[in-house]
């Protein structure tokens, strides 16, 4: 890893039960880039995300995330630094939680409010935050009552609450309709137009849900890596008809991949 990496992960594996499921497999992450990771069910995505998350210790190799190596330092401590959204984070959310306190909590990197005392800065931040992706009005209802589009948008803000290095989203455009879908994409896109804003791996079945502005994919079958690298020169119909096994035709218009069968 160099200096400046904000992740890497060298020569990682995950084994159950005796058999490899992820790796091994060797990438590294830059300040301000913005990647994708795609693959077919299966392939090892969300394993990944959960060892880049650490969540999930590999069974070999290393990865070290904001200059810290998982097993070497206080995962506590280092997870205030990285911002989750996903089915993970949502399990963790209590249901009863009103939305404004599923943001706050963040802040102490917890579920569910209790008696911490927070400041004006922290309450005006998850304020701001529900406000750029929209669910601003929505701080005062019950987290359980949200509808799936809602709760995304909440994850979202909870995760940058810390003000985290490192972003990772899995799915956050899944389960949406074509109106919530662009209506996500469009605000995370203006988000990541902040110079401050952090490096962010995003995970996705479907290449309609990466956002404007990506920088770099990662492709993974059968849990190792196909390609990597620029986003445009990895999301191609030659490299997607692979990983996908099927003949799929790649385009690119406006900032945005879009994909249809051709066989």
């Amino acid at each position: 890893m160099t200096s400046t990496s904000v992740l890497s992960v060298n020569d990682v594996s995950v084994s159950r039960a005796g058999k490899n499921i992820l790796g091994p497999i060797n990438f590294e992450i830059m300040p301000g880039e913005r990647w994708v990771i795609l693959g077919p069910n299966g392939a090892g995505k969300s394993t990944l995300l959960q060892v880049l998350g650490t969540k999930l210790f590999p069974t070999k190799g290393t990865v070290t995330v904001l200059g810290k190596e998982m097993g070497k330092v206080d995962l506590f401590e280092l997870r205030t630094r990285i911002g989750t959204c996903g089915a993970l984070t949502n399990e963790e959310i209590p249901y009863y939680e009103k939305v404004h306190d599923v943001v706050l909590t963040a802040a102490y990197a917890i579920s569910g409010r209790w008696n911490e005392v927070y400041d004006l800065w922290d309450e005006s931040r998850a304020m701001a935050l529900l406000t750029t992706f929209g669910v601003r009005e929505l701080g005062g209802r019950i987290y359980g009552t949200l509808s799936e589009g809602e709760r995304k948008r909440v994850q979202i803000a909870r995760a940058l609450m810390t003000d985290p290095e490192l972003l990772l989203l899995d799915e956050p455009a899944g389960g949406l309709d074509v109106g919530g879908r662009e209506d996500l994409l469009r605000r995370f896109t203006e988000f990541s137009r902040d110079p401050l804003a952090p490096a962010t791996i995003l995970v996705t079945h479907h290449i309609e849900e990466i956002p404007v502005g990506t920088t770099h994919a990662l492709l993974l079958k059968d849990g190792l890596i196909a390609v990597s690298g620029p986003a445009e020169s990895v999301i191609t119909s030659e490299h997607i008809s692979a990983v996908f096994d099927t003949s799929i035709s790649v385009t690119f218009d406006s900032g945005r991949f879009f994909a249809r069968a051709t066989g």
